[in-house]
């Protein structure tokens, strides 16, 4: 069986005259960027809540960025990332006199995206551990309260709520994940499973898939070299950039010295009847001369010619 459903989390930087930029700056490294993604067969693209008035401003409108996306050989726009990183007096999820303003948020996420393919809404729950700490119960389940909402909002309007959670998070262990599951809504919020951020918190990914699968809306697919056993996560002002002693936490699949265990994972997942998309990601590629176009380049090759085995392995 061969995985069609590939999608890819819009990170990238492109070299341009005026030095490293976000493709989306114009149309035409915007397209030379959709071309090699197109050429490497993704059929998918997921995107950020703010980037979708930059590629309005760019082509007019979301739907117009769409059409792009389809000439290209997308399906079209199918996924869309939120976060709150760090806790305001505006958006704090914990905090319930917030939770009005970020409904809204969402209220307006939803409405830009009427109409499209887009399929998923991602969020990561919580803000970071160090503005959140001391993390209790009690956090967790105003937390939970929030996401319910925003559950129910995004349910009435066709998309689905995908819970994304980040080492540096305020809700990062199996017992933290479980309370925040245990108070949330399975039809309404999802689980959303990042190979890398769980795998750095300690957790293995394909146990915690294996546990929520019923309630799994999609993947990020990227590795890592390191577990956080330091308390890295703590790092002001942020532990992806600053820890200590990790210069860089997020690698393609196929890289040496990877800890995800991809094609156990996607072996796993064809047996489950999982049958949403799978993202590729490329976090902060470029950190120690590294190269987004290289790294999505090197991580399609493992798909193609390692996770290919895995899926046939798994039909057999």
């Amino acid at each position: 069986m061969t995985w069609k459903r590939w999608s890819y989390m819009d990170h990238w930087i492109t070299r341009t005259p005026q030095g490293p930029r976000q493709p989306s700056f114009n149309r035409k490294h915007t397209e030379r960027y959709l071309r090699q993604l197109e050429a490497l067969e993704f059929t998918g693209f997921d995107t950020f809540s703010f980037a979708l008035p930059v590629y309005a401003g760019l082509y007019g409108s979301v739907g117009a960025f769409e059409r792009v996306l389809q000439d290209h050989g997308f399906a079209g726009l199918t996924g869309v990332f939120s976060a709150y990183p760090y806790a305001t007096d505006f958006a704090a999820p914990h905090r319930r006199e917030t939770h009005d303003r970020i409904v809204a948020d969402f209220e307006r996420t939803a409405a830009a995206v009427e109409g499209s393919a887009v399929e998923n809404v991602i969020v990561m729950p919580t803000n970071t551990y160090f503005h959140v700490e001391p993390v209790t119960d009690e956090t967790i389940k105003v937390t939970a309260e929030l996401w319910n909402r925003v559950g129910a909002l995004l349910a009435q309007r066709g998309l689905a709520l995908g819970c994304h959670f980040e080492f540096w998070g305020a809700i990062r262990t199996e017992e933290e994940l479980a309370l925040f599951f245990e108070h949330t809504d399975p039809d309404l919020v999802g689980f959303f499973c990042d190979t890398a951020q769980h795998t750095i918190a300690g957790v293995d990914p394909l146990a915690l898939f294996r546990r929520y699968r019923e309630r799994c809306r999609g993947f990020h697919f990227k590795d890592t070299h390191n577990v956080d056993d330091f308390e890295a996560y703590r790092t002001p002002p942020d532990a992806e950039l600053m820890a200590t002693g990790v210069p860089r936490w997020f690698y393609e699949m196929g890289t040496p010295g990877g800890l995800v265990d991809f094609p156990a994972l996607m072996r796993e997942i064809l047996d489950s009847g999982f049958d949403g998309w799978l993202t590729v990601e490329h976090d902060k590629a470029d950190l120690g001369g590294g190269d987004f176009a290289e790294s999505t380049a090197v991580a399609k090759w493992y798909i193609d010619n390692v996770l290919a085995s895995a899926r046939a392995g798994a039909a057999r």
